[in-house]
């Protein structure tokens, strides 16, 4: 059996590409960046340290890795003949790979059984999006035909994999925890054999309480941290103040996943307090900064704060909690990252009616315009003088 993951980077190498591994899978590795490539593929193996109260080393071996910029050609061929594809690259990207799987697929035999595509992101729906942009990549007199090579499915991930120590090599250091769930219909009884991975048959409830717990309170714990002077998550959660904030957070996307999707209050409360856990992990070095990183996604419409917050606005109450999580976001003010010297920007010469609209895409009249607002008049008013 064969995989091609699209993401040589920390996240693939430590998470996605070693359960492949595990499962039986000879993984090729395709990424842009030319000296990794160069350095995996001239080692035989690499190794995957899972840190916590019980630490293990998992080596990984049987793997190749292509130059996806500079070796087109055999990054098809692979992909024509490969049992599985997926992606650990970052949504944006998705539709900067998504020319070589359609061009795979075309290559395929019509005898082969249909390649499992899957896109782990972090985002709803990543998979859908893939294949929308190989579909629109395919010829348009074929294209029905050559989508049928292919089977499209939606996954939900959650590992932590931290910012690597600069003489790590292409070894990775994650978190022992790690949940991989995959949707089942989509493969119609023939899902593809990964031990590491759970296939459920309803997806939607798994990627919201994924994104809208861990995702919302590993990102509410770096901005509260970052003001407070917090240099890592674990420090900044054992901060009374800090750890309060993502507490009140996730009670309130719980809420919102409740009555949306139906979920157990005693059970999210359980998975609450696992999530809490994990992030206060002292083994695991993840910077606050890492983690704060582009704000101006993480404050779009459907990601980790603006989907839970919209959700239990619908209501009729007001998410307190996440807005002041929003407001502390709205306050990372840190230049080595492109997305928070915009967002900066944006707050010192914008009206704050615009950057909800254009920031968040929340539009009057919904319930969370109005407070969403306040919160952004709010910080202008509080910035610094420059």
């Amino acid at each position: 059996m064969k995989a091609v993951h699209f993401g040589a980077g920390n996240i693939g190498r430590g998470f996605v590409g070693l359960l492949l591994n595990e499962a039986g899978y000879e993984v090729v590795f395709a990424d842009v960046n030319g000296e990794l490539i160069d350095t995996l593929a001239a080692a035989d193996s690499y190794t995957v340290h899972e840190v916590g109260e019980i630490s293990t080393d998992r080596v990984v071996r049987g793997f190749r890795a292509i130059n996806s910029a500079t070796d087109a050609d055999a990054l098809v061929a692979e992909i024509a003949t490969a049992d599985v594809v997926t992606t650990a690259v970052g949504p944006r990207i998705l539709k900067f790979v998504a020319p070589a799987i359609a061009a795979g697929l075309a290559a395929r035999s019509t005898d082969a059984a249909p390649l499992a595509v899957m896109a782990c992101e972090n985002a709803i729906g990543a998979t859908d999006l893939l294949a929308l942009e190989v579909l629109t990549s395919l010829p348009e007199e074929s294209r029905d035909e050559i989508a049928e090579r292919a089977v499209f499915a939606n996954t939900a991930v959650d590992r932590i994999v931290p910012a690597q120590a600069a003489d790590a090599g292409v070894d990775v250091t994650v978190e022992t925890f790690y949940e991989w769930v995959v949707e089942r219909t989509a493969f119609a009884g023939a899902e593809p054999s990964i031990p590491g991975a759970t296939f459920v048959d309803d997806l939607a409830p798994y990627i919201e309480r994924k994104l809208f717990t861990v995702n919302t309170g590993h990102a509410t714990i770096a901005y509260a941290g970052f003001l407070a002077g917090a240099r890592t998550i674990s420090e900044a959660i054992a901060i009374p103040e800090v750890r309060a904030a993502a507490e009140a957070a996730l009670q309130e996307t719980s809420a919102a996943l409740v009555a949306k999707h139906g979920l157990e209050p005693a059970e999210l409360e359980a998975y609450r307090a696992k999530i809490l856990g994990r992030f206060a992990n002292p083994y695991l070095v993840d910077e606050v900064t890492r983690v704060g990183r582009e704000p101006l996604r993480k404050l779009s419409r459907n990601d980790r704060f603006i989907g839970p917050a919209a959700d239990f606005a619908s209501s009729g109450a007001v998410p307190v909690a996440l807005l002041s999580a929003i407001g502390n976001a709205l306050r990372f003010d840190f230049s080595e990252d492109s997305q928070s010297v915009e967002l900066q920007r944006l707050l010192r010469e914008a009206e704050p009616e615009d950057i909800v609209t254009e920031v968040t895409a929340v539009t009057p009249g919904e319930p969370l315009y109005d407070p969403l607002v306040a919160t952004v008049r709010d910080v202008q008013s509080s910035l610094p003088a420059r």
